[in-house]
């Protein structure tokens, strides 16, 4: 009776719901004594995240080596946890008050909205982890992580554990050694969330943006001659000019220029640098006078070669005032708005004029607290503020002008001059989740200072300690950590590791000329004191205020910001001073940092770290082998002097049939879910082991995922089969059985040659190339083959040779569900359990038989009946032979071992080549087509079997069709235009198509040569 039909959704709730209850995911589980360890940490996804394709793939292959390991009996864990993730979860919860009408953020202040922050994530916050256990991942979820466990106010039963104090233990070690400090530079600015955010949540987006271009005049009304001159010398354009000019997509920032910048080597500006030039914007009278310096960064062949430097608001830029000592001013405000606080801007732009003489020095605390926002625009919002500026330069006759030629309605030739704006496509930093333009700001940060750790992570990957796979990553690993920045760790938000530094003014001790006494308090310079809670900084203050002679004493309750820290009123006994706590928490990339080491409970010697620490394999997409893999690296070797993991495989991002990104803005976004709905979860698993080749494009291809779940019938009609021959019926059995057929012998050695394919993929990450060996063996080898050999066996064999073969079968079978089941866990689980088995396939015993099963004699002979039938299948179906017509075989020069197993495997061949007879022939007869087969000459003589003539014109017109949609596809891949106009994928799929079109056409030509012959 065969098999009832698989029903995906029921199976696979059922059987992980069993897994799960069993505790067949848990550390350790089926391990060997003495077994070696094997640990993977699960990527951290977002606690306000949901399953997506690039999720999907990732931990399937995770998934795969773990199960592999297991049932190779590893001592195997699986961490899963997730990430607190702060700006996404932040924005969650807020937009969630606002729907239900509650008070906001700022309302309920942080104690409350971080209770709130809580109660989202005990209700909300385990989503993407049930979506994990549908696709399968065998985690052990017992051991799940939370990057903001053990926080204060974290309930016990939403976050087992105590992350936090790993996470606050480390910023104070690396503190205390120097490694971490605050300081002012430039970061990607969110002004929607007033935080600074890291470079993988922004998006560089293409916009249609606009170049403007200005005039600088010269100070003092001072001229040059400027000259341009073509590529062989020539002057092309020679006038005297009291300006230079400069491009820029954004006027605004012109208000914070602190000089303009040529190229050492640019000829044209040579007689002007080392003058002042005046910024074409801001009330005349106060109107700042800049340098032209020279530095390496403008290009003399981009634009006008002159460029303006906006420290403060411009990557490039600010490298640029570094090296040449610029002031940095900034502009705005946290929200992007153009600053209002400070002095009038008349005194502000003084001082700068002084600073720019070389009169005044300066420091970074003074040119922050300048505002060299004109008072016009003070206020504004950036692009308000853009757009006054262009207007205001444009009417005083300052903005670069140019002279276009048109014709008007009678057909005259008119010209026109007006302001020169290229109209241009820019890319716009966006946030990934604000949707709003990132502004480059200046601001107060925490960094850690990566040169002084980098070094042992750069040795770790060079000396081979830590392998990247693919290659390539390598080299993108080391071009990073070579070139790195300081690394900005603090974010201005409430959800988070609250950053553990309090501060206390500082003060100076002064003698007065009366010879009195007294101490000058400064909020504006405090002084740092890093500890774990406010009562061991109190005692870090008290050591600081004691050894400084001032007449002061610590008070016990916290300042809420540093005008509350010397408020209070001063005292007999000195100034009452209370400590206030720096507000910002530590990006979650810091805490994710440290994911290895404190999952396994560090700073605790726990039996975990002892076992699992460093981890093995790290499995993660190539997009945060900056942000995430590399700093773990640093991380790990800074705080416990070890590697995090041995191997590291990257993959790239997951992407639609035709190669392009998935975004809901094209339309294109697949959901997993839906896949596992529709397809089942053992689908889409093998879809994303055979798509994963090294290096390779991730090419989601729902055909293929339907093409796999068809895979998955087969195997199961395979199961039904063998139940219908009674082989659920025998005892489960773990031994080769002993076998005298040869087609038992020879599907033995199959089953070993797999095995050892199998394992060396999966042990060279090549799970593409594991998943399309068992599905080539599963498939063809034996759902095609030996089924339907055993067949005749079954139906006509001896009693000796049934038993045999129902032995052999429910083996081979049980071999396909073990070496499948890394991949396919859920239909290879439900078939295993089909039978009474000592235990379930989830910890069945990873094989070790080697080639040496392999029967050299079966071997040959049965591979050779095999390429001998389907040599006779191609020739059929190329030549068109009706499929019930049986054939004659012809044969010259047969030899012996040939000629024995034909007569061995005669029944087979007879019935599956659709054979009417053999013949042995000294020569063929007209009219046969040859077969390349060894043993001999063999053919099939069509010439009374198939209309020689039709076949022929048939071919012809066919591959006339497909000679002129050839001519097409070659055209158009010739055409430049094509090529540069056509997106990559498009070309791709061109590409493609003429490919499988040439095959096409290859194979008609050598039927048609075939037929050809014939007549």
């Amino acid at each position: 009776m065969a098999l009832e039909k698989f029903n995906a959704a029921e199976v696979e709730a059922r059987i992980y719901a069993d897994w799960e209850a069993r505790g067949c995911f848990a550390a350790g589980a089926n391990a060997r004594t003495d077994a070696a360890s094997y640990c993977v940490m699960i990527p951290p996804p977002n606690v306000t995240g949901v399953l997506h394709m690039g999720h999907a793939f990732n931990n399937t292959l995770q998934d795969i080596l773990v199960r592999w390991h297991r049932m190779r009996g590893f001592d195997t864990l699986w961490q899963p946890g997730t990430d607190h993730a702060g700006i996404a979860t932040q924005m969650v919860v807020e937009r969630r008050l606002a729907e239900n009408q509650e008070p906001s953020r700022t309302e309920l202040g942080r104690e409350a909205f971080t209770a709130k922050v809580w109660e989202w994530k005990a209700e909300s916050g385990g989503t993407i982890v049930s979506q994990l256990k549908r696709l399968g991942a065998s985690c052990d979820w017992s051991r799940e992580a939370f990057t903001m466990s053990g926080a204060p106010g974290a309930p016990e039963d939403v976050a087992k554990g105590n992350f936090h104090d790993a996470v606050i233990k480390v910023f104070i070690e690396m503190f205390n050694k120097g490694l971490i400090y605050r300081g002012k530079r430039l970061v990607n600015w969110d002004p929607h969330f007033e935080t600074a955010i890291s470079d993988l949540e922004v998006e560089n987006i293409e916009v249609a943006g606009h170049m403007w271009h200005f005039k600088y005049p010269l100070a003092g009304g001072d001229t040059y001659t400027y000259v341009e001159k073509d590529e062989d010398g020539n002057v092309t354009l020679k006038e005297e000019r009291d300006y230079i000019s400069i491009a820029t997509t954004r006027p605004e920032t012109m208000l914070g220029d602190g000089a303009v910048a040529v190229h050492p080597s640019d000829e044209r500006y040579a007689p002007i640098v080392g003058k002042l030039c005046e910024i074409p914007v801001g009330p005349k009278e106060h109107r700042r006078l800049i340098p032209i310096i020279t530095d390496e960064y403008p290009d003399p062949d981009f634009g006008s070669g002159a460029v303006k430097i906006t420290g403060a608001h411009d990557f490039n830029d600010y490298q640029v005032a570094k090296r040449g000592n610029i002031p940095m001013y900034n502009l705005m405000d946290p929200r992007a708005n153009m600053r209002k606080d400070g002095k009038p801007y008349a005194e502000e732009a003084a001082v700068a004029q002084s600073i720019a003489n070389g009169e005044q020095e300066f420091d970074e605390i003074m040119v922050s607290l300048m505002n060299l926002v004109p008072d016009e625009y003070r206020g504004l919002d950036r692009f308000e503020a853009r757009k006054r500026v262009v207007a205001d330069i444009t009417a005083e006759g300052l903005a670069v002008m140019e002279t276009v030629a048109s014709t008007d309605e009678d057909g005259n030739e008119i010209s026109e001059t007006r302001p020169y704006v290229e109209n241009k496509p820019i890319m716009q930093p966006f946030g990934d989740r604000s949707k709003v333009v990132i502004e480059p700001l200046l601001t107060d940060q925490w960094f850690v200072d990566t040169d002084k750790i980098v070094g042992p992570a750069l040795d770790a990957v060079r000396n081979g300690d830590v392998k990247i796979i693919p290659e390539s990553g390598e080299k993108t690993y080391f071009h990073w950590l070579e070139n790195i920045e300081p690394w900005c760790i603090s974010r201005q938000l409430w959800w988070g590791h609250q950053i553990p530094v309090w501060y206390g003014p500082s003060v100076t001790h002064i003698e007065n000329e009366d010879g009195t006494e007294s101490d000058e308090w400064d909020t504006t310079k405090p002084v740092h004191f890093c500890a774990a809670s406010h009562e061991e900084a109190l005692d870090l203050a008290g050591q600081y205020y004691g050894s400084s002679g001032a007449r002061g004493f610590l008070v016990d309750t916290e300042a809420q910001n540093p005008q509350e820290s010397i408020s209070l009123k001063y005292q007999d006994d000195g100034q009452p001073v209370r400590l206030w706590r720096d507000p910002d928490v530590l990006d979650t990339w810091f805490s994710s940092g440290l994911w290895p080491i404190g999952t396994l409970g560090w700073p605790d010697d726990t039996p975990e770290l002892a076992k699992y620490f460093p981890t093995s394999d790290l499995i993660t997409g190539q997009d945060i082998l900056f942000f995430w893999v590399a700093r773990m690296m640093m991380m790990q070797l800074a705080v416990v002097d070890q590697i995090p993991f041995d191997t590291v495989y990257l993959h790239g991002l997951v992407r639609d049939a035709k190669g392009k990104k998935m975004s809901k803005s094209t339309g294109n976004v697949i959901d997993p879910l839906d896949l596992i709905d529709e397809y089942g979860a053992d689908a889409l698993r093998f879809t994303n082991a055979a798509m994963a080749s090294l290096g390779g494009a991730l090419k989601l291809d729902t055909q293929r995922i339907a093409g796999y779940r068809n895979f998955g019938t087969k195997l199961w009609n395979a199961a039904s089969y063998g139940d219908m021959r009674g082989i659920f019926d025998l005892p489960h059995a773990d031994a080769v059985p002993e076998t005298k057929h040869p087609l038992n012998r020879w599907i033995k050695g199959e089953i070993a040659k797999t095995r050892e394919i199998v394992d060396t993929a999966l042990t060279d990450y090549r799970f593409n190339d594991a998943a399309n060996a068992l599905y080539a063996f599963t498939w063809n080898t034996f759902c095609d083959w030996y089924l339907e050999f055993t067949k005749p066996i079954f139906d006509e064999g001896t009693a000796e040779e049934i038993e045999e073969t129902k032995a052999t079968y429910a083996w081979a079978l049980d071999q396909c569900l073990i070496l499948l089941h890394p991949i396919m866990p859920f239909i290879t689980e439900e078939l295993w359990g089909k039978k009474e088995r000592p235990k379930s396939l989830i910890h069945a015993d990873w094989p070790t038989y080697t080639t040496d099963l392999v029967d050299p004699t079966a071997d040959k002979e049965l591979n050779w009946v095999i390429r001998l039938i389907e040599s006779i299948r191609s020739a059929r179906a190329q030549m068109h032979v009706p499929a019930g017509a049986y054939v004659p075989l012809v044969v010259k020069c047969f030899q012996e071992d040939a000629r024995a197993a034909y007569a061995r495997n005669e029944a087979l061949i007879k019935r599956f080549a659709r054979l009417e007879s053999l013949s042995e022939v000294d020569d063929f007869p007209k009219g046969t087509v040859a077969l390349a087969v060894s043993g001999g000459t063999f053919g099939l003589p069509l010439a009374d079997v198939i209309d020689v003539g039709e076949e022929i014109a048939r071919l012809e017109k066919t591959l006339g069709k497909l000679g002129k949609e050839l001519g097409g596809l070659r055209g158009r891949l010739k055409n430049p235009k094509f090529a540069a106009s056509a997106p990559p994928e498009v070309v791709e799929e061109t590409k493609a198509n003429l490919a499988l079109r040439e095959e096409e056409e290859a194979k008609l030509n050598e039927a048609l040569n075939r037929l050809k012959e014939l007549g």
